[in-house]
């Protein structure tokens, strides 16, 4: 294996997130050269002046990048309809796959592809950034050490603001609209909380039910409310809010009941990480004390290019991507149906 990877990124004119990518590539010391595809060329001069010498190709789409190129890890962020067929180009040439979320318009496509990444020996992930946080990383230690006993139960709480879908860009835009984005708040923000649910607890959700609705009435045809009961393997059961509700700003939390104690992620006080043993006196907080930096898409971003070089482990794997998806696209259908959805378990 190389020393150091060729990155592929491939954008369009409606990639998301290119203001996070962009110095999470520019910034790896782990990437030899950057090849571009960029459909239309709208973002080309600002990824020369933000990728440097790093961007040594540019190309017009995936299909000629792939004819030319033989890259070590491709960066798909594109929006979702698009970017099964950039995904399948990447893993067909040998390419591991590093996507935008949600990869997708439905599971079946998402399945389809990871059978591809299985097949070629490839890994898939989806961009589920919050996994690097450190406060994560330390809650999940404590947890699979058994500091909190059996887990009981779980709280995840993700909202937004409603004041980004009154604008008329944003009803226009593929955000907006359920052929192009697979869903609304659950599969774009929703999803990050689901994922940490599962990697926090070391378990995959097996059965879902619940509700998704347009509770604030902009003329969009995805979701902007959410509430989920989920169960997970190992038994324990756990609920999901998410939404689009308040004026500005996120409110999110994660909290997780075990036999010997609790741990909160309450993320809009800023108290990333506290917990509290059964064996503490009353009243004991305990609260994490470490940096919670470097934190987002670039510590994300550059252990993906890391796990290609083989040089660590992956921040996630294809079927850790799956199992997410496979959740998401159960609970839209639990909502349709009102029944309980049951959700393999690999």
């Amino acid at each position: 294996m190389a020393d150091k990877a060729t990155v592929a990124l491939i954008i369009s004119e409606t990639s998301p997130h290119l203001g996070a990518y962009f110095p999470a590539l520019a910034s790896s010391e782990d990437i030899k050269e950057i090849v571009l595809s960029d459909e239309g060329h709208k973002h080309t001069a600002l990824a020369k002046e933000k990728l440097g010498d790093k961007l040594t190709r540019v190309y017009d789409n995936p299909s000629q990048l792939f004819e030319k190129e033989k890259p070590d890890m491709a960066l798909v962020t594109l929006e979702a309809i698009k970017a099964p067929a950039a995904i399948d180009m990447a893993l067909e040439h040998g390419c591991h796959v590093f996507a935008e979320k949600p990869a997708c318009t439905s599971i079946d496509q998402f399945e389809a592809l990871v059978q591809k990444a299985d097949s070629k020996h490839l890994n898939l992930m989806l961009a589920l950034a919050n996994r690097s946080n450190p406060e994560v990383k330390a809650a999940r230690r404590m947890i699979r050490k058994g500091v909190f006993g059996k887990i009981y139960a779980i709280e995840l709480n993700y909202i937004a603001d409603q004041t980004r879908l009154t604008s008329k860009s944003y009803h226009q835009g593929w955000f907006a609209q359920k052929d192009r984005a697979g869903g609304g708040h659950l599969i774009w923000l929703g999803i990050h909380w689901l994922d940490l649910g599962m990697y926090l607890t070391d378990t995959r959700i097996s059965a879902v039910n619940g509700f998704v609705t347009n509770i604030g009435g902009q003329p969009i045809d995805v979701e902007d409310s959410v509430a989920l009961s989920l169960k997970f393997h190992k038994g324990f059961l756990g609920t999901l809010s998410s939404g689009y509700y308040t004026n500005r700003g996120k409110q999110s939390l994660i909290k997780i009941w075990g036999s010997k104690g609790w741990l909160e992620m309450d993320y809009s006080t800023g108290r990333y990480l506290q917990w509290h043993l059964n064996s503490d006196k009353p009243g004991t907080i305990h609260k994490f004390e470490e940096s919670v930096q470097p934190r987002g898409y670039t510590p994300f971003v550059h252990s993906a290019i890391r796990s290609v070089l083989d040089k660590e482990p992956p921040p996630l794997d294809s079927h850790d991507s799956l199992q997410v998806l496979r959740t998401i696209y159960a609970a839209y259908q639990a909502s349709a149906t009102g029944e309980t959805q049951q959700i393999p378990i690999e």
